[in-house]
């Protein structure tokens, strides 16, 4: 079981109270970004894309225990950027942990094997290192070679000092499901407690567009990966019904705020992946959000997401209301062969808003008139020295 007994008993308990005291909105997975800045360019990326005053600025220690405590989720995951490139993050972690929070720190492992020693293994932290397939796949994906090398000998160190460690596969355009299966058996074989995957997000400001799969492409590479599977015994930190909602079996809807977004910027709207306007508090965010604006039908950039942080909360709710369908679908695995499910029309949806440069200018005049921003590092971005980033407070590399 990829996900620990009392992690899903937990988990699936708030849940339950969620439902039964009538909330209709309600996080379940805390996505925190406390930085933009990374030490990769991936071709695929969308969220690095700021000038180097945005990428120096940092949330403190405090602030991202204010957000969990505004969103008080269950689980959380701490994204970004590079999160080992944020000095405090050792005592995020632990503060989080302190409040029995289940805690992934993303990571694409570079600094991984260098920092081990400020973390402590817990039941309720794990490793979540980025691994977008085999070592050709992987340091395509991410521009650079031998980042694959690093993060799996990242990988085996942290398993040997007790850590809990799943991996972040995120597929696009071109990938062959024998070689996707081939990864899967590798990375069970490594030893990683779980795999996490989802077909990447077409973000606008992604250098390559080219390789984003859109929705039918997505099911298909899916249904013919999980054909491959039946019989074995790959470890997935996901619903069943998720899956079986990549597979093209579920007419799933998405629900953007069970995964809200805290960043340097404020709590993000609508989404993780779509960022168009912030709000000040969490509260603010769930009460004054067009949600009915947003999604696959409702809004062109959403007409072809398909990633797990809209929909894994979905799937996680239907779970609750049809425990024998999930109860099926884990027995069983994810359906292969019969007809896919109706796809949702996009007749009516809205045309795409732009708001990137207005946002980015909004931010840039709240530094300008707020102060000297937090000095970040100095970093490498694959395997360069950034440009223009200030003194160190720490080395990356």
């Amino acid at each position: 079981m990829a996900v620990p007994l009392m992690q899903a008993v937990r988990v699936g308990g708030y849940v339950v109270k969620q439902h039964l005291t009538g909330r209709k909105r309600y996080p379940l997975v805390l996505m925190l970004e406390p930085l933009f800045r990374c030490n990769l360019a991936c071709a695929g990326c969308g969220k690095i894309d700021y000038p180097s005053q945005i990428l120096n600025q940092r949330m403190s220690l405090q602030e991202c225990l204010d957000a969990d405590a505004e969103a008080n989720a269950p689980v959380i995951a701490v994204a970004g950027g590079e999160p080992l490139l944020h000095k405090e993050m050792p005592q995020i972690i632990k503060g989080l942990v302190a409040r029995k929070k289940y805690v992934y720190l993303c990571t694409n492992g570079l600094l991984l094997e260098k920092k081990l020693d400020d973390y402590e293994p817990s039941p309720f932290f794990s490793w979540d290192v980025h691994l977008d397939g085999d070592k050709l796949m992987h340091d395509a994906s991410v521009c650079q070679d031998g980042v694959f090398e690093k993060a799996t000998a990242a990988i085996r160190a942290a398993k040997a000092r007790g850590f809990r460690v799943s991996i972040n596969c995120t597929l696009f355009d071109g990938a062959v499901p024998e070689r996707v299966a081939a990864f899967f058996d590798e990375a069970m074989a490594m030893g990683v407690d779980g795999i996490m995957t989802a077909p990447g997000y077409a973000y606008e400001r992604a250098p390559d567009q080219e390789h984003f799969l859109n929705r039918q492409k997505t099911k298909q590479l899916f249904r013919d990966i999980f054909r491959l599977g039946k019989g074995k015994k790959w470890r997935f930190t996901q619903s069943p019904l998720f899956l079986n909602f990549l597979a093209g079996n579920e007419s799933y809807h998405c629900t953007p705020w069970g995964k809200p977004l805290r960043t340097v910027f404020g709590w993000q709207r609508p989404c993780y992946l779509l960022g168009e306007g912030y709000a000040k508090s969490f509260k603010e965010l769930m009460e004054d959000t067009a949600w009915e604006q947003y999604g696959t039908g409702a809004y062109e950039k959403c007409a072809d997401c398909m990633v797990h942080s809209g929909y894994e909360s979905t799937a996680v709710m239907d779970a609750i209301r049809r425990p024998w369908h999930i109860a099926k679908v884990a027995l069983m695995g994810p359906e292969t062969e019969k007809p896919m499910a109706p796809e949702i029309s996009l007749a009516n949806q809205r045309p795409a808003e732009y708001a990137y440069e207005a946002q980015v200018a909004k931010q840039m005049e709240k530094i300008s008139t707020g102060g000297k921003p937090a000095r970040g590092p100095r970093v490498r971005v694959n395997g360069r020295a950034a440009n223009a980033a200030p003194a160190a407070a720490d080395a990356a590399d």
